[in-house]
């Protein structure tokens, strides 16, 4: 089985793919991407290294899916591959940063890639405003990610929503703004209350 945890930049999702994993004895999965090929030439020249940059997370995405698919247990994912898709390659693409060209091969790419592996069988969605965003963020004190902006987090939150409001598999949406699952039991428990109903049938 395969669950997977989408969410903007702060809004919990490694903390919950933790919690839950020592929770249920899911195996959790992270996105690889501690290295990656292009990045240095990426920020050097963002529009000359989009597509390259892309593509290779894209294959790494996708080799995570292909070792999920042969994982007998249940894997927890702390992002996914369609998050990297809809939501940042979509992003870059109305940045100007790919060209139509690029994004419509990178596209065909990810669908071809799509066609052979199964979305997830539970997507857990961690809606955040940007406030909450932007006090995370501050919270765990990442130097590389003070210097984004409300007006990014706000785009890419708008993006989250359009693509959860069409998502068409088993979804879970949780409101982290009124939760502190990390720090307050009771609130994990409403989560872990909602995940057992949902794929198991229990309602508590």
């Amino acid at each position: 089985m395969h669950i997977g945890i989408a969410g903007n930049i702060g809004s919990g999702k490694t903390t919950l793919t933790e919690m839950l994993a020592a929770h249920y004895g899911w195996t959790p999965k992270y996105e690889s991407v501690t290295y990656n090929p292009y990045l240095e030439d990426y920020y050097k020249d963002i529009p000359r290294w989009s597509y390259n940059l892309e593509t290779y997370f894209l294959a790494q995405r996708f080799q995570d899916l292909l070792d999920i698919s042969r994982s007998d247990g249940v894997i927890i994912q702390d992002r996914t591959i369609m998050e990297g898709v809809h939501i940042f390659v979509a992003n870059n693409y109305d940045m100007g940063n790919l060209s139509q060209r690029d994004y419509e091969t990178y596209m065909q790419l990810f669908n071809l890639m799509m066609s052979m592996v199964r979305e997830p069988d539970l997507l857990i969605y961690l809606k955040s405003s940007v406030p909450h965003l932007v006090s995370r963020i501050q919270q765990r004190g990442r130097e590389y990610e003070q210097s984004i902006s409300l007006d990014y987090l706000a785009g890419l939150n708008e993006r989250y929503e359009s693509w959860i409001g069409s998502y068409q598999g088993n979804l879970l949406i949780v409101d982290s703004d009124s939760l502190d699952f990390k720090h307050r039991p009771e609130d994990f428990s409403q989560i872990t209350d909602k995940i057992d109903a949902q794929l198991f049938g229990l309602f508590k």
